[in-house]
């Protein structure tokens, strides 16, 4: 069932609360235009896709200002505590995670300046393959993370938290670009710029999960970080 944050004795609280649960899915869905547009701006090599990203980057740092300013103001006017305090708390967390996020779709994009610039190295369409499979795998987790975060349900959030990460997915793509580098010295410059993507696809997974976790918290109570069994 999804959870609620309503029902507080002072009714202005509800909206407060709501405004900035709204704040928080707006810095989200703009995180997650970034990061996608990223790893777009590979497979179209276009300099526009990739300046816009650049230029949009202000706009999560000027959300997540904002936000901040919210939570003081919640705080300072209305002393919440118990489960008021603990949705406050937790949409902090949440918003940490996704300024993260943004950070990750800015590297992501320096590095596909990288890839597409005119140094030593070869382009290879194969290579750039293993973005799009592992990029789409943590599009699809973060997707799903934002929507949690969106409908506050306790549930979904523990069925994606019961899911394995992108270890096993990165780990194969580093096979795969390893034979790439035996193949041709010159494609190492190459791998390591998307070997460096990879990594940053693993961290947006992780991020995600953190974003599920902090449902959890918030609609429960149960802090299930760092827990080897948080499905139970």
């Amino acid at each position: 069932m999804p959870g609620r944050l309503e029902g507080h004795t002072i009714r202005r609280f509800d909206g407060e609360l709501e405004q900035l649960h709204n704040e928080v899915l707006e810095m989200a869905e703009l995180v997650f235009e970034q990061i996608r547009k990223a790893l777009e701006s590979f497979q179209q090599d276009n300099q526009q896709i990739i300046q816009a990203i650049l230029e949009r980057e202000s706009q999560v740092d000027s959300l997540e200002k904002r936000i901040d300013n919210t939570i003081t103001e919640v705080l300072a006017k209305r002393g919440p505590v118990a489960r008021d305090l603990r949705a406050i708390m937790g949409f902090s967390k949440v918003v940490t995670d996704l300024e993260r996020l943004g950070d990750e779709a800015t590297r992501i994009t320096h590095f596909s300046t990288r890839v597409h610039d005119n140094g030593p190295g070869r382009k290879n369409s194969d290579m750039l393959r293993e973005i799009e499979l592992v990029g789409d795998l943590a599009c699809t987790v973060l997707r799903e993370a934002i929507e949690v975060l969106r409908i506050l349900d306790i549930t979904r959030a523990r069925k994606l938290l019961s899911q394995a990460g992108l270890d096993e997915e990165f780990n194969a793509s580093l096979r795969r670009l390893t034979s790439f580098i035996l193949e041709d010295a010159l494609n190492m410059k190459y791998a390591i710029n998307i070997i460096l993507v990879l990594k940053s696809l693993e961290r947006i997974d992780a991020h995600a999960h953190n974003l599920a976790e902090y449902v959890v918290y918030m609609v429960s109570g149960s802090d299930i970080r760092h827990s080897d069994n948080d499905q139970t």
